[in-house]
């Protein structure tokens, strides 16, 4: 059984790996395996720092590494790999892509593979919003705004990384008492990796190469 670590950004990406990619790799004899960030209380941080995790993991025996981060978040000072000169690419899928591989080539090793969400994790739980309205109550659920947003963003990977507009704030302002680490995987557990996938085709991209390795 080959193994697979994936370096995640905070509890809500572990607990989506326990409960969705752990028992979807399994029938695939991949193990994996889901540490958090070093040094941090949740969220990302430096990439140096993110570096020596990486390849900590790396000097594992025959175990490939890849990272569950998001965009939203990343500082220019934590100096990710070609992160400034990424600025200039318009397109936000391309501009990802060039920073995952400006990171692959950074650590230089066959078994990684880096991984940045557009924009954050809860772009996901967007995939189905009537699973949102299924199960959360009406008297705490603002429904039409969010089929709203979903008119406005046919991709739903390209809603925006605003401090007002990211993914996570939107499900905040719609959902009375919307609390990540309980609702996050809750709902894409009721959603499902196939319809996440189906709906985030650069989300499906990195599980395609997993799925690889």
């Amino acid at each position: 059984m080959k193994r697979l670590i994936i370096i995640c950004e905070g509890e809500t990406e572990r607990n989506f790996c326990q409960h969705l990619l752990y028992p979807h790799f399994a029938t695939r004899q991949i193990h994996i395996a889901y540490p958090l960030i070093k040094r941090s209380a949740g969220g990302i941080g430096s990439w140096e720092s993110l570096k020596k995790q990486i390849i900590t993991h790396l000097n594992e025996s025959g175990a490939y590494v890849t990272t569950f981060i998001d965009m939203y978040g990343i500082k220019d000072s934590y100096n990710f790999p070609d992160w400034m000169p990424s600025k200039e690419i318009p397109n936000v899928k391309d501009r990802v892509r060039h920073i995952e591989s400006a990171m692959n080539l950074d650590i230089n090793h066959r078994n990684f593979i880096g991984n940045i969400i557009v924009h954050e994790f809860e772009t996901l739980l967007f995939s189905d919003i009537t699973i949102i309205q299924q199960l959360i109550d009406n008297s705490e659920l603002n429904y039409p705004n969010l089929q709203t947003i979903i008119n406005q963003h046919p991709d739903i990977e390209l809603i925006n990384n605003g401090t007002t507009t990211a993914p996570s704030k939107r499900l905040e302002n719609n959902i009375t008492g919307y609390i990540k680490s309980i609702h996050s995987h809750y709902l894409a557990e009721s959603i499902g990796l196939p319809v996440i996938r189906q709906k985030c085709l650069k989300f499906n991209e990195w599980i395609s190469k997993l799925e690889q390795i």
